[in-house]
C-alpha cells in the first residue's frame, strides 16, 4: 500500500509567521500563536489572535487628546452651553437673516475689552465649509445636520501673552438646530472640537475652557485659557476673559436691529434679584450670571448694564 506523502507545513508556517510579524509579534509570541492554532483549529485562531493583540495593546481604547496634545487639535477641560435670548427671536431662522457672514463683520475690531481684560486680534478666518473649522467626525456630522453654511473664527490674546481666547460663530439653519448642536457639544467636546487658528503669539495649552451660546440661528463657541496651559488661579479672571471675547457677538445683535429695527421700548436689564444661584439653570436674561465653581468657572452672557460692556456701542 502506498503511503500518502505528508504535505510540508513550512510554506504555511512561513506565511503565518509573516502575517504575525506584521502585527508586531516577536518570535516567541509567534510560536505561541502557531502552537495554539495547531492544537485548537480555526476557532483558536480568532481567540488566540484576539488575546495576544489585546495583551500587546493593553486592551484599552486610546484616550481623547487634551488641549495641545495633537497639532491642530485640542480639547477644553470644561464645557457649558447657554440657551438663546428672547431678544434674538427676529433672527431665529436663517430665512429672515439671509446675508452671509464676513470675517470683517464679526472680527473687525482690533481689540475687545471687558473690565480689566483687553484682547488683541491675532488672526481671523471665514470657512464656507464648516467641516474645515472643526476636527472630529461626530462634530462634522452634527454641523451638517444643523445646516451649517459658514464658520468664522477669531483668535485673540492679551498684550502680555498670558491669555488666549478664540471665538467661533456657526451659521446654522434655525434656532432649533443651534440648540440641538449646543446640547450635542456637551458630550462631543470630549473627543471633537473647533480647530484653533495658528499664531506664534498665542496657543492653547493643557488646560482650557469652552462655552457655547445659542444666538438665534447662530451658535457662538468661546474657547479660553492661559497660554502656558495652567489652570486658573485666584488672580485669573476667566469670567472677564470670556466676556471680552464675546464682544464679537455685537455683530449678531446688529443683525437683529437690521431685521427687526430698533425696539421702541427696550427691555431693562435685570437687577440683583434676577442673578442666577448655583442650583439654578443657566440664565436666559442678558444680565444674569451662571454659577461659578472651582472646577468649571462659568461665564455670564454679555449685558447692557453698567457692570458689563453694552452689546452694541
Amino acid at each position: 500500500m502506498t503511503k500518502r506523502k505528508r504535505r510540508s507545513s513550512a510554506p504555511v508556517e512561513r506565511r503565518t509567521g509573516a502575517a504575525l510579524a506584521e502585527l508586531g509579534l516577536d518570535d516567541r509570541q509567534q510560536r505561541v500563536v502557531v502552537w495554539s492554532v495547531t492544537a485548537g483549529g480555526v476557532l483558536a485562531i480568532a481567540l488566540v489572535l484576539t488575546l495576544v493583540v489585546n495583551a500587546i495593546g493593553g486592551g484599552q481604547s486610546r484616550p481623547a487628546p487634551a488641549s495641545g496634545d495633537v497639532s491642530g487639535e485640542g480639547l477644553p477641560a470644561t464645557f457649558q452651553s447657554w440657551p438663546t435670548l428672547k431678544e434674538l427671536a427676529p433672527i431665529a431662522d436663517r430665512k429672515a437673516d439671509t446675508a452671509p457672514l464676513t470675517a470683517k463683520e464679526v472680527f473687525g475690531a482690533r481689540a475687545l475689552t471687558s473690565g480689566k481684560v483687553t484682547l488683541r486680534r491675532l488672526a481671523s478666518r471665514l470657512d464656507q465649509s464648516c467641516a474645515g473649522a472643526v476636527w472630529g467626525v461626530d462634530l462634522t456630522d452634527a454641523l451638517a445636520g444643523a445646516g451649517c453654511s459658514q464658520a468664522v473664527r477669531g483668535l485673540y490674546g492679551t498684550a502680555d501673552g498670558v491669555y488666549v481666547a478664540q471665538y467661533t460663530l456657526f451659521n446654522l439653519a434655525d434656532v432649533a438646530a443651534a440648540e440641538s448642536l449646543a446640547k450635542s457639544l456637551a458630550s462631543l467636546y470630549r473627543g471633537a472640537w473647533v480647530q484653533p487658528l495658528e499664531s506664534a503669539r498665542a496657543k492653547f495649552g493643557a488646560y482650557s475652557e469652552g462655552n457655547a451660546y445659542v444666538l438665534g440661528h447662530y451658535l457662538g463657541v468661546t474657547w479660553i485659557g492661559r497660554a502656558d496651559g495652567a489652570e486658573p488661579g485666584e488672580k485669573d479672571d476667566f469670567i472677564m476673559l470670556g466676556l471680552a471675547v464675546r464682544e464679537a457677538e455685537k455683530a449678531v445683535f446688529r443683525r437683529v436691529v437690521k431685521v427687526a429695527g430698533v425696539p421702541s421700548d427696550p427691555a431693562q436689564p435685570p437687577g440683583p434679584a434676577d442673578t442666577a444661584q448655583p442650583s439654578e439653570e443657566p440664565p436666559t436674561d442678558p444680565g444674569a450670571s451662571p454659577a461659578v465653581s472651582a472646577s468649571a468657572p462659568a461665564q455670564p452672557p454679555a449685558t447692557t448694564s453698567s457692570a458689563q460692556p453694552p452689546l452694541d456701542r
